[in-house]
């Protein structure tokens, strides 16, 4: 059961459209979202080469705390208007049988604090990295390399489908990371209203097949077809497939390779991650 979505948030434009992700799951799944605000220490904000005067360290100090708070307010005057206009709960008790969000403040890097909340969750929402901007790669690679959990990456869109997750592919090709994926996103899987399975045709060596993992849904309640797509570029070939069928949400296995090859030559998750206009729930 889907029953806690963090999201960790700072001031980047990227609040909304994960708000608005996380609370379409939520709403869905009688979730408890934990926004959490990553508010930069000090000794961050300080320069390393260099030993700066008494007077220029309290100056930094002073104006990084203002910047903080008015950041801070902004974040929990937006997630107010979020859940007053989508009906969330406000509270940090949360309860069963009801979607519900409460604003957390977190001190420290962005990546140590998605470490440190990710792991006790059921699903850490982020959004889609801005390589132009430089934003956002260290948020997903940590909420993937170091929490254990699925992750939604979602588009810089703020407008979300009224119908986001009822049509859902999954990506299989019998590989270990894709095996995580089918089982970590079964809460997901059971609420869509459409599930299909996209395979290329050749799968890992000794893998399973698109037709046992069929089976595998059926054991379980749920009801999924399969898809073929154009495995010569497994990236494009999956966001075109997915686009085609009307779907909403891609589910895949993340980083088969090292993530810093994958990054540096090029590879299928990173295809995606660059190329996707769609959620993506990735899995490491």
């Amino acid at each position: 059961m889907l029953s806690k979505i963090v999201v960790p948030v700072r001031g980047d434009g990227m609040i909304e459209p994960v708000l608005g992700h996380a609370s379409a799951l939520a709403m869905r799944h009688n979730a408890h979202i934990v926004v959490a605000h990553c508010r930069s220490r000090t000794e961050d904000l300080m320069p390393y080469s260099r030993q700066l005067p008494s007077f220029a360290r309290e100056t930094l100090t002073e104006q990084a705390r203002e910047l903080a708070d008015q950041e801070e307010q902004a974040v929990r005057d937006q997630l107010h208007r979020f859940a007053l206009s989508l009906g969330l709960k406000e509270t940090d008790t949360p309860g069963q049988g009801v979607a519900s969000v409460e604003f957390a403040e977190e001190y420290g890097l962005m990546a140590d604090v998605i470490k440190h909340i990710g792991r006790l969750a059921d699903l850490v929402v982020v959004g889609k990295p801005d390589r132009d901007r430089n934003l956002g790669t260290n948020s997903l690679k940590s909420a993937l390399f170091r929490t254990g959990r699925p992750v939604l990456m979602c588009p810089p869109r703020k407008d979300v489908q009224p119908d986001f997750g009822n049509h859902i592919t999954v990506a299989w090709n019998g590989s270990l990371e894709s095996s995580r994926a089918v089982a970590m996103t079964l809460d997901i899987a059971r609420t869509a209203q459409s599930v299909t399975i996209l395979s290329g045709g050749k799968g890992e060596p000794h893998g399973a097949t698109a037709e046992e993992l069929v089976e595998y849904y059926r054991l379980r309640g749920i009801a999924a077809e399969i898809e073929r797509f154009d495995a010569r570029n497994p990236a494009e070939g999956l966001l075109k497939r997915t686009t085609e069928l009307g779907a909403n949400l891609l589910i895949m296995g993340a980083y088969g390779h090292n993530h810093e090859r994958e990054t540096l030559f090029g590879g299928n998750t990173q295809a995606v991650v660059d190329k996707a206009e769609i959620p993506v729930v990735l899995v490491h």
